[in-house]
């Protein structure tokens, strides 16, 4: 066995240090710039079994209608997830907030938006509607209520005794047997066929700066972790991430737990009532989270998290290779539903994808190449 003392998914390059077949991700002028990810929304057949996740999960109920559920997290949000009654599981789109500047007015004269009704925006607000590439929607609000938070447990992490490091003496460690509570709705992740021009569209509509940009051998972007612009303040290392793939579909969303503690707890209760678990826990590399990944009862993709990486607007994008090693640090190996399944239905969507030119054959035979190759060949 090989030794290895500190595990890399390849080398990191600053963008103007990038070697120079790596194609840099060029950033479009912006007409506005996004402050925070306000909600998710969603289609589910039966929304008292969505319920019963997302309870499980560390949300709470805030109204439940037969055609319509609005779930909270702890923090000031009035909403995090809006779920419409419809005839299957699917993801419609997502809302953001955005600054003062952003002209609602001009969207809705050129056409790219709709105003959305005041009574549709949960807690109130002014927002209007549009359609990204991939036709999810996409919500923009402005003015949006807050409420009063709920209360949180104080990280247990605080009083950690570490190596060298003595914080807690004369007492003790007691985690509560509890739903990891949901502080707040962190990112979302999206796959696509047209990975350029969804990145191309998110930051032009948005104003989200590339964190980390994945390429492939031939130098083209793959996946892009976006944070927002908050200038000074620092920002999740990702709100949105847009990952190139055979197939456009919502991959995972990703919520913020107070601890290691509580994401541990919070795996205990959602085995004990029943919940299919996915991967974790473990710990990512780009963006340094502690994570566990649960399915919810229409196999859609839920993540807990907690000790992420944050950076100011001036920190400079960095251009990392396309590998399944730089998804995570330790624990479980990836599982297998992380990549597409070598099958007839898989195949006949490359097929599809090669007719149509929405991807070449040489970009697929590299990421299939990526996709093949062991994150761990010493082991």
């Amino acid at each position: 066995m090989t030794s290895h003392s500190v595990l890399r998914s390849g080398p990191e390059y600053p963008e103007d240090q990038r070697p120079a077949f790596v194609k840099k991700l060029d950033r479009p002028a912006a007409i506005g710039r996004a402050t925070s990810l306000a909600f998710l929304m969603f289609e589910k057949p039966d929304l008292a079994r969505a319920e019963r996740f997302w309870n499980d999960f560390g949300l709470s109920r805030v109204s439940r209608t037969d055609d319509a559920l609005l779930m909270r997290a702890a923090g000031s949000a009035p909403a995090v997830i809006v779920a419409r009654r419809g005839p299957k599981a699917r993801f419609i789109g997502a809302a953001f907030e955005v600054d003062e500047a952003m002209d609602f007015g001009a969207l809705v004269r050129q056409g790219r938006a709709q105003a959305l009704p005041p009574g549709c925006i949960p807690g109130g607000g002014e927002g209007v509607a549009l359609r990204d590439p991939d036709d999810h929607e996409v919500w923009l609000l402005k003015r949006w209520a807050r409420v009063d938070p709920e209360p949180l447990p104080a990280p247990l992490t605080n009083s950690l005794n570490a190596l060298g490091q003595i914080r807690r003496v004369n007492r003790t460690v007691r985690s509560p047997i509890e739903p990891a509570r949901v502080g707040r709705l962190g990112h979302l992740v999206l796959q696509t066929t047209d990975f350029a021009r969804m990145a191309d569209w998110y930051m032009g509509l948005l104003g989200l700066i590339p964190t980390d940009v994945q390429y492939l051998p031939d130098g083209s972007p793959m996946l892009t972790f976006f944070r927002l612009d908050l200038g000074p303040t620092p920002a999740d290392h990702h709100t949105l991430v847009i990952a190139g793939g055979i197939e456009t579909r919502y991959e995972h969303s990703a919520w913020e737990v107070a601890d290691l503690d509580a994401l541990g707890q919070g795996q205990q209760v959602l085995r004990a009532n029943g919940h299919r678990h996915m991967w974790g826990i473990g710990r990512h590399l780009l963006g340094s989270q502690l994570f566990d990944y649960w399915y919810d009862g229409d196999g859609m993709e839920f993540e807990h998290y907690t000790d992420g990486d944050v950076f100011t607007a001036d920190h400079p994008t960095h251009y990392v290779p396309f590998a399944t090693a730089s998804i995570w640090a330790w624990g479980d190996d990836v599982p297998a539903s992380m990549f597409p399944r070598k099958t007839p239905a898989t195949l006949l969507k490359v097929l599809r994808l090669l007719r149509s030119k929405r991807m070449s054959l040489s970009r697929l035979v590299m990421v299939g190449g990526v996709a093949d190759r062991p994150a761990r060949p010493w082991l």
